[in-house]
């Protein structure tokens, strides 16, 4: 069974709440969910939150719209995932994060057929990324997800649940690359100006929410003014970056080198 698990929860640190927070008189996950929901080739989506208190409001709502939910653990992530997984009976696993409402499901099916056509544990379209930051769509395998629940060991490993995937180079992956490199725009939901330019292109597109990413491309290069907002904020190069650097010191202590990038 293939499921989209959304990685989702009301203590965002920078931008507290803002998966309730209202674009045209639906909260941000309701975008999120309909548009997944919109993927030929998912099973089932799910919402994957902690079992932190705060987040009750969150999983009575997503309830309300017909989709499941799944409480684990706050910090550890990896292990939310893993449990989540478990219980669905899940076999293929897509990791889409709330930060995400511009999330198109046509590009969710490409990934999910890289990951089939491909004979790879773990497929995405991030690994270096190509589309506009927002589009992130991660894919692996139950098996997978397993042994890097096992193997993962540090704190960092265990929040940002794909690191050892990508980067111990124990997993056969496989990357979508995008024919012109986009990953400069930027349509995520991290802060408050990335808010009020999702914001933007909602109210542009109203009533319709299921417009695809070319036609946000199209208005962004039409009326750039509308995505000007958030272009002082940079995508997350830093993290990733020190995703891998992480992973590759926790190698080298475990084999006695000491090599540094």
């Amino acid at each position: 069974m293939t499921i989209a698990f959304i990685q989702a929860r009301m203590g965002s640190t920078r931008l507290p709440n803002k998966v309730m927070k209202l674009i045209n008189g639906k909260p941000l996950i309701e975008y999120l969910l309909l548009r997944v929901s919109k993927a030929k080739l998912i099973d089932k989506v799910v919402v994957a939150t902690s079992v932190n208190s705060n987040n009750d409001i969150l999983a009575s709502f997503v309830k309300s719209l017909g989709f499941d939910t799944f409480r684990g653990s706050e910090h550890d992530v990896l292990s939310r995932y893993y449990e989540a997984a478990k219980f669905f009976n899940a076999t293929t696993i897509l990791r889409i994060t709330a930060d995400c409402p511009l999330i198109d499901p046509e590009i969710i099916d490409l990934v999910i057929e890289d990951f089939r056509n491909n004979s790879c544990d773990y497929s995405s379209n991030i690994n270096p990324p190509t589309f506009p930051d927002g589009l992130d769509v991660e894919v692996f395998s139950f098996t997978a997800l397993e042994k890097a629940y096992n193997e993962a060991k540090s704190p960092f490993e265990r929040e940002h649940v794909t690191p050892i995937i990508r980067y111990s180079g124990q997993y056969e992956i496989f990357n979508r690359i995008n024919e012109i490199d986009y990953s400069n725009r930027r349509w995520t939901v991290d802060e408050e100006d990335d808010f009020e330019v999702v914001t933007n292109v909602f109210q542009h597109f109203h009533p319709d929410v299921y417009f695809g990413w070319e036609k946000i491309l199209k208005i962004e290069n039409l009326q750039p003014h509308l995505f000007q907002k958030n272009q002082h904020i940079k995508r997350n190069e830093g993290i990733e970056l020190s995703d891998e650097q992480k992973i590759r010191k926790r190698e080298n202590r475990s084999t006695g080198t000491n090599n540094e990038d």
